[in-house]
């Protein structure tokens, strides 16, 4: 079972590209220019918590399921 849970707003992603930057393991950009997360259950937060933290549009939540 995952430890994490990638909660992602994409209607509030306002295509900084910030999250693939700094986590390009866990977040590529769409054609659309908006972010994707390619998994949204993780066993470590790992990088996805720094795409969080440094989001402007704070649309990225990594939350802890144990």
């Amino acid at each position: 079972m995952a430890k994490f849970i990638v909660n992602f707003q994409r209607e509030k992603c306002i295509g900084c590209g910030a999250c693939a930057a700094i986590c390009p393991a866990n977040w590529q950009m769409k054609d659309d220019g908006k972010a994707n997360p390619i998994e949204v259950e993780l066993e470590e937060a790992g990088c996805s918590k720094q795409a969080e933290e440094n989001c402007p549009a704070n649309c990225i939540q990594v939350i802890k399921t144990e």
